[in-house]
């Protein structure tokens, strides 16, 4: 199969464009995916604003994209359990299987990981914003009943279970979360289908607190305005049981170890590069560390959570725009203060 193909392509900061790619033929385990929704990402919005993050760095052109659902064109012969014309949302994480980590059931530290989108290897394995994407069978997951943009929202859901499961139980307990972007108000949802009895959600930003109050957060604080707010959950030590930072910034990870009772989790699943730990602090306190990457066996479970009504993602997709508007959704998708959550549309691009 030779059809066009349209993919979102960055070349450098700043550098995005659209590029006609061919598609493959599909294996017999394999599926031929018509691209419906794609979601914006922060690890998108670095490689689109600086080239990389961190000590990441694009050395190539690649794909954009992890976050997305589309419905199945074709399947191969030993595909089971998929039907053409079915909505899928797509795991972005492939995982070799046969790897220490993936035998000891740490799939998401794979040393073979090929995982959409990221230049941490190179060559760097190409991402999902593309029309027409040919996906092993095992990455799809039925999405019957959601919409293509809730469906690709299944990834950032499953990071966020990830994140939580990383923290033990959160029944009854007093939980802070710090940074309100999707991936915040996403495990401000989990935490609370989760048992929490309160949390306490930061930001340096009204609009976004305001959603985080709508995903369920019990208090809302603006840091940068009221930064002494925070400082009551200091007394006695602290008033926190668990801290999950999703901003990856320094400030918001030392406030919240600040107020972390002793014998509290600190869960980081936040992303902004190597930040600072106050390790007296947490020496003193006992306080638990725990770092949160990707996710694995939780994507499917975000799917059904879903799909069942436990978890409702409308409210974050605040943008949709015609991949043909790409650079104009990643502007967007960079301004906090006019969005949350972004997507691209993909229609069928081979006569438009």
């Amino acid at each position: 199969m030779s059809s066009a193909n349209i993919a979102v392509v960055v070349h450098a900061a700043k550098d995005l464009r659209l590029e006609t790619r061919n598609v493959r033929d599909i294996g017999s385990d394999e599926a031929l995916i018509e691209m419906k929704a794609g979601g914006i990402c922060g690890s998108d919005l670095h490689y689109f604003n600086h080239g990389g993050f961190g000590s990441i760095r694009l050395r190539e052109p690649m794909a954009l994209g992890h976050e997305v659902a589309g419905e199945i064109l074709d399947i191969g012969a030993g595909a089971v359990g998929l039907n053409v014309g079915q909505l899928v949302a797509i795991s972005p994480s492939c995982p070799c299987q046969t790897c220490f980590y993936c035998l000891k059931g740490q799939q998401n530290h794979c040393l073979d990981m090929k995982f959409y989108g990221s230049a941490m290897p190179y060559p760097h394995i190409q991402g999902a914003f593309q029309s027409k994407l040919v996906v092993k069978a095992n990455q799809c997951v039925a999405a019957d009943g959601l919409t293509s943009a809730e469906a690709a929202m299944a990834e950032p859901l499953a990071v966020c279970l990830h994140a939580v499961n990383q923290a033990g139980s959160l029944v009854g307990k007093t939980v802070l979360v710090t940074g309100c972007g999707p991936i915040g108000c996403l495990t401000i949802m989990v935490a609370r289908r989760s048992g929490a009895a309160r949390i306490i959600a930061t930001d340096i930003s009204d609009q976004t607190l305001n959603t985080a109050r709508d995903c369920g957060a019990d208090e809302v604080i603006n840091t940068k305005d009221e930064p002494q707010k925070l400082e009551l959950f200091e007394r006695d030590k602290g008033q926190i049981d668990i801290h999950l930072e999703c901003s990856g910034a320094q400030p918001a990870l030392a406030s919240g170890v600040a107020c972390l009772r002793p014998g509290g989790t600190l869960v980081q699943l936040g992303l902004g590069g190597d930040m600072t730990v106050p390790m007296q602090v947490l020496t003193a306190k006992e306080i638990a560390l725990r770092g949160s990457f990707r996710f694995h066996s939780e994507f499917s479970v975000a799917v059904e959570m879903m799909r069942s009504g436990l978890i409702n993602v409308d409210q974050l997709v605040t943008h949709s725009f015609d991949v043909r508007e790409a650079i104009a959704a990643f502007e967007i998708a960079s301004d906090r203060s006019r969005s949350m959550k972004v997507q691209l549309i993909f229609t069928d691009n081979e006569n438009g």
